[in-house]
């Protein structure tokens, strides 16, 4: 019998890598789909091939990897060019995020799948078979205050990020759980143990770990 599966999602400057490092701490699997996207379209990367002859070499930058702004700015203002582009990783990033699933699930009584689009792909959903969706929220003027704190992004750009992502409603229409980020850190952790003790009943959390997030992809970063 396989170990539970959890999604977890929030917005940008919700605590999400925080929650998850602690899931790990406590012995999840983190199977993280963002760092799987950025294999595949680094240099070398096993979507690159198909990415230049959908959109032309120009997306390719001079290391053989994707171009990152310049995609972004296309995909931004087409949508039809998103979803190209979303027919192309999705696919690959799921079969990936599947092979490290099996691959851990025989030493972890918890996989967590962290899926930062979930609402906007919500086939990840069902593809990866999915138990639960954790949704970590966050008020906005916190998600701002987080992401700045973080650095490399103002609060006007972090704002514009949000408008961009998936609404707050959307995400908690999803939710199967709800993790409010709204205070301490204690009490975040604390918060995240009575999960773990819910997701994981035979498995006490005990004091979490040292942060095991570098080893989130399996070498994927």
């Amino acid at each position: 019998m396989r170990p539970p599966r959890l999604g977890v999602t929030g917005g940008i400057g919700s605590g999400k890598s925080t929650v998850i490092g602690m899931l790990a701490g406590f012995g999840a699997a983190v199977v993280d789909t963002d760092a799987i996207a950025h294999e595949l379209t680094g240099a070398g990367g096993g979507a690159m091939p198909a990415i230049v002859a959908a959109f032309g070499s120009a997306m390719a930058a001079a290391d053989g990897g994707l171009d990152r702004p310049r995609m972004r700015a296309a995909v931004f203002a087409d949508a039809a060019a998103r979803r190209r582009l979303e027919d192309l990783l999705h696919p690959r990033i799921l079969e990936r995020a599947l092979d490290l699933a099996r691959a851990r699930a025989a030493t972890a009584p918890l996989v967590v799948f962290d899926v930062p689009l979930l609402v906007e792909a919500q086939r990840f959903r069902q593809e990866l078979a999915l138990d639960r969706v954790l949704v970590i929220d966050c008020p906005p003027e916190r998600q701002i205050a987080h992401a700045v704190a973080r650095g490399g992004m103002d609060a006007a750009t972090v704002a514009a990020v949000i408008a961009a992502q998936a609404g707050r409603a959307d995400r908690l229409a999803l939710a199967d759980d709800v993790l409010v980020n709204a205070g301490s850190r204690p009490a975040l952790a604390a918060r995240v143990a009575r999960l773990w003790s819910r997701y994981c009943p035979a498995v006490p959390p005990g004091p979490p770990a040292a942060d095991r997030r570098a080893e989130r992809s399996g070498g994927l970063r």
